[in-house]
C-alpha cells in the first residue's frame, strides 16, 4: 500500500508494506505513480518519500512478486517501468526529500538517489547490494550516484555492495543530513515543511541547468513583485526600525 499525505503545499508519500520491509512490486508502482500525480495535482511545493515503521525505508524489489519475470522483454519493461517512476521523482516540479526512516538497501537505495536531498535517522543503513543478486541497478540509481559522489566511488560502491551507516554515507554524500532516530520524525517533517513554504520549487527550477538566464531572472521578478515577498521586506525594515 502507499499512502498519500497532503497539507499545506507538502505532499508525503509512504510506502507501507511492512510484510515485504517496504520492497517494490509491480502494483507498489501502480500506486507510486497515482500518488504522484496526485501530489503534482495538488500543485505541492514540496514532497516527501519515505517508509513506513523503522526497519526500511525501501528494501529494494520485492523478490517473492518479481520472481514470475523470467525473460529479458519482461525484466526490460520491469526496469523502465520503475526507472520512469524515479525520474518522475526526480523531475518533480518542487524539492523532493528521501526521508530515511530505515534501511534503503539496492532498489532503496536507488529510490533514494532519485530525490533532491535525502535525510536520514542515525541507525539507518544504505547500499547498493544488487551485485549479491548477481544483477545490477536498474532503475536508473547508478546513473545519479556516479552524478552525486564521482564516477570512480561510484563504481566501488556499487561493484563492492558495500552498505554504509549514515554517518559515513553523510561523508560521501549520499546523504545530506543525519539526525538521531529520536528526533527523525519531527526534524524531516521541519525540513520539508520549510521547503514547501519559501521558493526552493524556483530555486530547483533554474538549478536544473537548462533554464536560460533570461528566464532565470523572469522567474526571480515573479516572485520580487509577489505579496509574499513585500511582506517579508516589511517585517525585517520594521525589525531594523
Amino acid at each position: 500500500m502507499v499512502d498519500l499525505e497532503v497539507d499545506r503545499g507538502l505532499a508525503v508519500i509512504t510506502i507501507d508494506r511492512p510484510h515485504a520491509r517496504n520492497a517494490i512490486a509491480p502494483t507498489t508502482m501502480d500506486e507510486l505513480d497515482k500518488s504522484i500525480d496526485a501530489a503534482t495535482d495538488a500543485d505541492a511545493r514540496a514532497l516527501v518519500i519515505k517508509g513506513a515503521g523503522e526497519r526500511a525505508f525501501v528494501s529494494g524489489g520485492d523478490l517473492k512478486e518479481l520472481a514470475a519475470i523470467r525473460t529479458e522483454d519482461e525484466a526490460t519493461a520491469m526496469a523502465l517501468r520503475m526507472r520512469g517512476i524515479c525520474d518522475r521523482l526526480a523531475n518533480f516540479p518542487g524539492p523532493v526529500i528521501a526521508a530515511l526512516n530505515g534501511h534503503a538497501l539496492g532498489g532503496g537505495a536507488e529510490v533514494a538517489m532519485a530525490a533532491d536531498l535525502r535525510i536520514a535517522a542515525d541507525d539507518i543503513k544504505i547500499g547498493f547490494t544488487q551485485v549479491n543478486l548477481a544483477i545490477m541497478p536498474a532503475w536508473g540509481g547508478a546513473e545519479r550516484l556516479a552524478a552525486l559522489v564521482g564516477r570512480g566511488r561510484a563504481l566501488l560502491l556499487a561493484a563492492s555492495g558495500t552498505v554504509l551507516g549514515a554517518a559515513e554515507a553523510e561523508r560521501l554524500g549520499l546523504v545530506d543530513r543525519v539526525l538521531p532516530r529520536a528526533d527523525f520524525d519531527q526534524g524531516w517533517r521541519a525540513l520539508a515543511r520549510s521547503l514547501a513554504t519559501v521558493p526552493a520549487r524556483e530555486i530547483k527550477y533554474v538549478m536544473s541547468g537548462a533554464v536560460p538566464g533570461a528566464e532565470a531572472a523572469r522567474a526571480f521578478a515573479r516572485l520580487w513583485v509577489a505579496d509574499e515577498h513585500w511582506q517579508a521586506v516589511e517585517k525585517v525594515m520594521s525589525r531594523d526600525k
